[in-house]
Parts: C-alpha cells; structure tokens; sequence
C-alpha cells in the first residue's frame, strides 16, 4: 500500500498522501512508535528532534524518489516535533511538517505527533443521503469560528464549546448549511486562514482534532452540511513553512514572477504532479478525516488565469488541476459539494468535467452581487436609470450553477457593512436592506450570507471582536433578526423558491420593464407551489396597483418587509386576494395590491 500511494503521489493521482507523509502511529517488530516521513528531495540531510528526545537530533533515511523516513520507538502522543534540512549549500533551515496532523498554537510552530482514530461518529445517516441540493434548499451561514461568540466576549471558544451555541442558532434562524472560513493551520490570525502553511493541521486556535470532529458530527445529527473554504493558490512565506521548502523551489514556482502573488504569499506550482497530489490529499483528507460536506475553493480565478488576470492567459496546469480534483473527490466522496469563488467569466465552471468543463457543482455569482450592492446605494431618483441591473443576472443565469453571496468580503477593508451600503436614512436603510434579502432570498440560486448580515450589523467584520450581538437589545435590530428568520422559514418550507432554481420553469418575469416606476415583479414556481415577488425600490406608496399573475385563484401574503412586527409602516395586505378577469402584464388574470415604500412582498398562489 506505501509504494502504491507513494507511486500515485510522484505521477499527481494520489488522494492519499498524508498516509504515509507526516508522523504515524505504528507498530514494528513488535516495537510501537512513530514513523516520520518527509518528502524532500533536494536535501542533503533530514533530521526530526522533538520534546519525546530532549530536542536531539535524529537523522532520516533517504530512500530512492526523494522521500526521508525514520521509525522511532516509544513516543507518546502530543509529542512535540520539527525537522531541520541540509541544503546544498551547505546551511540548515528549521521546518514545520507539511503533513502534521496539529500544530501549536501560533506564534510557536511546532507540531504534535496525534492520533486522529477511535473517534465514535453518529453521522451514518447524514453521510449516507448526502446530496448537492440542486433541487433543494440551501441556505449557508458563512462564519469566522474565532469572532463569531466569544466566551465572557474575550476568549476564543473551542470547538466542543461552540457546540452548544452555534448548532441551536443555526437550526434556530433557519440555515442548511454552515461554511467555515479556513482551519488549516495559519500563523497570522488577520489574515482568516487565507494564508496557510499547514494544510493537514486542524487549527489548534480553537482546540484539538477530537473536538473539532464532535462539532462536525453534532452539526451533521442536526441536519446541517458542513462546508469548508480551502485555499489551493497560495502559501504563506514564512521560513518555517513551505517555501523553498528542501533549499528548492518544491512546491512553489522556479521563477520569481510566477512563485510570487498579489497577497504577498506564494503560489503553488499546481502544474508539478507532487504538488497536485499534495493539495488533492489536503481536500480527500478533510473530507475522510473531519466528515466535511463540501469546499469552497477560494481565489479560482487565481488558478485559472496566470495571477488571477486574463490578459496573462490561461494557467493549464492550475486548470487541469482543478478538473483533476473536483473528478476524484466525486468518485471518492459522493453527494459532497464543490463550490467555486470565481469572478471570472470562464466558461463551464460547474459543467462535468467530461464535458471540458472545471468540475464544481457551483459559483459564486460575484456579478449579481456587485449590480445588486450598487442599485441598492444609488439614491431612488437614480433607479430608473439603472434599472437593468436587477435584471441583467437572469439574461445569464443558466450559464452556471449560481449562488447569491453576501459574504466577508464585502463587508471589510472600508466597504461598510451591507446595510450600511443601503441608501437614505437610518430608517430607510433598515426598509431597503429588508427588501434586498426578499429579492435575495426570491432570486433563483442558492445563497450565502455572511455572520452579523442577520443583525444589521453597521460595524465592519473585525476577527478580534465578537459579533455585536448587544444590538439583540435594540428594538429594531432585534426585529430585523426576526425578520431573517422569518424569511429562512419560508424559503426553506415553499419548494418553488429552491427546486427549479436552474431550469427555466422556476422563474418567470411578470414585468421586468418598469423602470419609471422602479418595480419589480416575477414568478417562483414547481409543480407544488407559486409565488409571486413584488419590490417596490423608492419611497413611493401605491394604493392600488395591479400585477398580473399567471392562474386563477387566492393569492396569500405570506411575507411584506414593512410589516410592523419587522418595525415597518404595516401597509400590508391584510386579506386573501381573488384574481380578476382583467388583463395585465401579458396576462389574461390579474390582482389589486397596495404596496408601501420600499416593500418587498411575496404572495402565495392557491390553484
């Protein structure tokens, strides 16, 4: 089985690296230990100390293909190791492993020998249905696990202790799925685990690998899929990590140009077939280890395109890694969820890979995200104007696999928070932003939504703080929690707001043309339920207007964003309406609504 993987790893095919990489538990002649395995094959000697020894130095035997391994009896668990490496000429460098299962809490480096076995999973169940949810609800809450709650709102919480908090909130407010930004082991806690070095090491920031798999096994009991954002592009440059990792250039580009990013990091040589069975090991290994449902592989226009621009021309090896990666997990990991953050215009990013297509189940939709943020500041008198980009995502929606992200990234680096983006005054911020989640949560695709989004939270995403969760006593920030609860509910309980989101038989606009006016109005619909979304964007009111819908019957208003449970005027429809013989918007029926300033309405259509 060693020679097999090792054989796989030199030829870029190996899912399965870390099981002979890294520092393993193992019994030979009769004598348990510990085997080390480092692959290094520019240096000239390999030795690993540790506090198991005092910290005296070991040497490592080369083997033939560039691989160093050593057995050593009697260590005990949580042992602290390192390797030094002689390079050729003539100098040592202290390294971190790349392959260690745990690390120690930065700013130290070490790594611990551990045992991630003998760990009683109850997801049996969960694993078994798992599935994409093409023609499902989902729903993922985006979150930082360091500043999302803190205990006494100072200290990190662990793994185990969220737990208790994070999965009844998330069941709670009506979310499918968490996504976790990075766990891989990072040294720089400003950086959010975008910039790692240890992409097999649980990050020790918020304990121990046991606990982090009790928190994945809870999430899965309770019906929640677990996605984790991983990080292929880039590394960080720290002596101690990757770079020049043996005295050459092993898992970074030769040339300075190339090895070099826009982050200050270095990009991975993807095109070298260690380095593809490297990362594709990383992402198998998440996956068995830590039952993770799905990635979220961050910076794909990176890998795509030389440094992210297409000017540069395409990047093959990068790319026929990508399709390499997402073909093998699928066959190894079936039902996971492949979830690419690409504002490319690259084409066939969610299409099979035996189609020439990348491979990943979908994609952030970063257009819709950016028309949508923008229609939403501009002042009412301007809409008219730009009414086209509200409209604009559906004239390429089929393109892709989307889904709608309101994510960190655009809650940082002085963009304001999302309803501080909202135009107007305070109490009209609150109106819009209301309206802006209907029409997220209405629009075909899945979607996204960073933490603190769902408390209106006005200050920008800090990983040293702790959400502003005192802003629960508000009365209206209170009700706007409600409020995004509310909405959850019903987009995860009326199927026509999620099954069809990629055929055109799920949406259908009613009128996409009324820009002197800045209304909005379409149709949701399966073959079980029908909705009708109207979005009023000015601070106009309409005793009566009139939407034409495709049947005959009751239309229900089952959610108004200015009700006043939501703190809004309460200009609702309060009754049932009954569709009239009166032509409109192409269609022979129609209905008489009222609709208050900046409103966002869905009805519900009885057949």
């Amino acid at each position: 089985m060693r020679q097999q993987i090792i054989r796989q790893f030199h030829e870029g095919h190996c899912l399965d690296a870390h099981k002979v990489y890294g520092a393993h538990f193992e019994k030979e002649n009769d004598k348990s230990g510990v085997r080390f395995s480092l692959f290094a094959p520019a240096a000239q000697r390999v030795q690993v100390s540790g506090s198991f020894n005092s910290w005296n130095e070991i040497d490592l035997n080369r083997e033939e293909d560039g691989t160093w391994t050593k057995f050593i009896e009697g260590i005990p668990e949580w042992s602290l190791y390192k390797y030094k490496i002689l390079k050729n000429d003539g100098t040592w460098i202290e390294k971190s492993d790349p392959y260690a299962f745990s690390s120690e809490v930065r700013p130290k480096v070490g790594n611990l020998v551990v045992d991630l076995g003998g760990f009683s999973w109850g997801d049996k169940s969960w694993i078994g249905k798992r599935r994409k949810h093409f023609d499902e609800p989902m729903n993922i809450y985006e979150l930082h696990l360091g500043s999302w709650m803190k205990r006494d709102g100072l200290f990190w919480m662990n793994y185990e202790e969220l737990v208790h908090h994070l999965i009844p909130y998330v069941k709670d407010m009506g979310y499918t799925h968490i996504e976790l930004m990075p766990l891989i082991e990072h040294p720089f806690d400003g950086s959010w685990g975008y910039q790692a070095h240890g992409y097999f090491s649980l990050t020790s920031r918020y304990g121990t690998p046991k606990q982090f798999m009790h928190l994945v096994n809870q999430c899965h009991i309770n019906n929640i899929g677990v996605i984790l954002d991983f990080v292929p592009v880039h590394f960080v440059k720290d002596d101690f990590g990757l770079r020049y990792f043996d005295g050459s250039a092993l898992y970074e580009y030769p040339n300075e140009k190339d090895a070099n990013s826009q982050w200050d990091t270095m990009n991975f040589d993807l095109g070298k077939e260690e380095v593809r069975s490297f990362m594709m090991s990383s992402a198998s290994f998440w996956m068995e280890t830590y039952h993770i449902d799905g990635l979220r592989v961050d910076a794909v226009s990176n890998l795509i395109y030389w440094h992210g621009n297409k000017s540069n021309g395409s990047n093959e090896g990068a790319v026929a890694f990508i399709r390499r990666l997402n073909y093998y997990l699928n066959v190894r990991y079936p039902g996971i969820t492949m979830i690419a953050e690409d504002s490319s215009d690259f084409p066939k990013v969610t299409h099979p890979t035996t189609d020439m297509g990348l491979g990943f189940d979908y994609k952030w939709d970063m257009g819709w995200m950016n028309d949508t943020l923008k229609y939403y500041a501009l002042d009412p008198i301007y809409r008219q104007f730009h009414h086209h980009q509200l409209t604009f995502s559906m004239a390429y929606f089929y393109s892709e696999n989307f889904i709608l992200p309101l994510s960190h990234d655009e809650v940082v680096h002085g963009k304001g928070t999302i309803i501080n983006k909202m135009w107007g005054s305070y109490e009209q911020k609150f109106s819009q932003v209301r309206n802006l989640y209907l029409y997220m949560m209405t629009h075909p695709g899945k979607k996204l939504n960073f933490m603190g989004n769902e408390l209106a939270q006005f200050k920008e995403f800090d990983e040293k703080v702790e959400l502003d969760w005192f802003l629960m006593g508000f009365e209206v920030h209170n009700r706007f929690h409600r409020y995004i609860r509310d909405l959850n509910h019903i987009y995860y309980y009326h199927s026509c707001l999620s099954q069809k989101d990629y055929s055109h038989k799920g949406f259908k606009w009613i009128d996409a043309d009324n820009a002197a006016q800045s209304i909005y109005c379409y149709v949701r619909e399966d073959e079980h339920s029908c909705v009708i979304v109207v979005l009023n964007m000015t601070p106009n009111a309409f005793e009566h207007y009139r939407v034409g819908v495709p049947y005959p019957g009751l239309y229900t208003e089952i959610m108004n964003t200015e009700k006043d449970i939501y703190n809004g005027n309460n200009m609702c429809n309060y009754f049932p309406i009954n569709s009239e013989d009166y032509p409109s918007h192409t269609y022979l029926q129609s209905i008489n609504i009222r609709i208050a300033p900046f409103a966002g309405i869905l009805f519900e259509c009885r057949r």
